[in-house]
């Protein structure tokens, strides 16, 4: 029986995540397909790759030689990918694009119209998604990405700097001028280690009222008048609604890049669309640095 070089994905990742459950996730199949294709490439080989004990299955010696060969492969499939994505010279064809979902509503939806009026042949794909997809394995082309270090492989520019606010909803700063004394409340991200120095200085007096876990869960929080929270000012200054609070200054904030794989750097229309993206950010980069305030919250 010949081997089916694919089933060497399912022996990969089967060690890679330490047992059936991790390889099914990542592959998006069931257990029984992960079984079926290591019997398959163990019939095949002629070797048994796995051991089937009570807690799951362990690589065996020979398992382990088959998950680094297939590795191999698959970094070696991955450099063909870019390759040959890189020889394409032409404007036309697929081009993905990955950016934090705010900024593709925010900004980027309004701009990637105009890019495909004026290159109606490219075929846009745009992966809203605030974890870093991986370059180097061609889930996407161009990433738009909110770093202080975004990646050795990776070439681009830092294409602006990027300023953060405490934002308040116009009801709470309502009542916060009508009652200077009351506590501010404060929505708390859960992987924050909490409400930075300047606050805790200029509004002591300070009580919990929600603990979110992304962007949008705190921007909805802050529209229902449940509290305050920082947020990046391309977001706060640009919601109606919200405004910044008062004697909290701007506070820092990681800044953008517009990155590619350096494989795909000379590639025609990977080129025209970080120009074109670069160009457009600049343009709005007061939004983004904060130099566009709305009317600070007086108690």
């Amino acid at each position: 029986m010949a081997l089916n070089w694919n089933d060497m994905r399912f022996v990969l990742e089967t060690v890679r995540h330490g047992g059936l459950s991790g390889a099914a996730r990542a592959l998006k199949v069931n257990h029984a397909t992960v079984s079926r294709r290591i019997a398959a490439a163990e019939t095949a080989m002629g070797a048994r790759l796995f051991d089937r004990a009570p807690g799951g299955y362990r690589p065996t010696d020979a398992g382990l030689e088959a998950a680094r060969m297939a590795e191999r492969m698959e970094v070696a499939s991955h450099d063909l990918s870019r390759s040959l994505s890189a020889r394409d010279q032409q404007l036309s064809g697929a081009l993905t694009v990955t950016a934090p979902q705010l900024l593709v509503e925010r900004f980027l939806a309004a701009h990637l119209r105009a890019f495909k009026e004026l290159y109606p042949a490219i075929d846009l794909k745009v992966i809203a998604a605030n974890r870093q997809l991986n370059l180097a394995a061609h889930e996407a082309d161009v990433a738009f990405r909110i770093s202080d270090t975004p990646g050795d492989t990776l070439v681009g520019r830092r294409v602006t700097e990027q300023a953060a606010a405490v934002y308040v909803s116009g009801a709470q700063a309502e009542r916060m001028r009508t009652d200077p004394s009351q506590p501010l409340d404060w929505i708390r991200f859960a992987h924050w280690p909490g409400p930075p120095e300047v606050l805790k200085q200029a509004w002591p007096n300070r009580r919990v009222t929600l603990t979110v876990d992304d962007m949008y869960a705190a921007l909805a929080g802050v529209r229902a008048g449940m509290g305050a929270t920082r947020m990046p000012c391309f977001i706060g200054d640009a919601e109606p609604g919200i405004e910044r609070l008062a004697r909290v200054p701007l506070l820092p904030y990681r800044p953008l890049w517009v990155l590619t794989h350096a494989d795909l750097r000379g590639t025609r229309k990977v080129t025209t669309f970080t120009n074109f993206a670069a160009a457009r950010i600049h343009a709005l980069r007061p939004l983004f640095e904060g130099r566009m305030p709305a009317q600070p919250v007086s108690p």
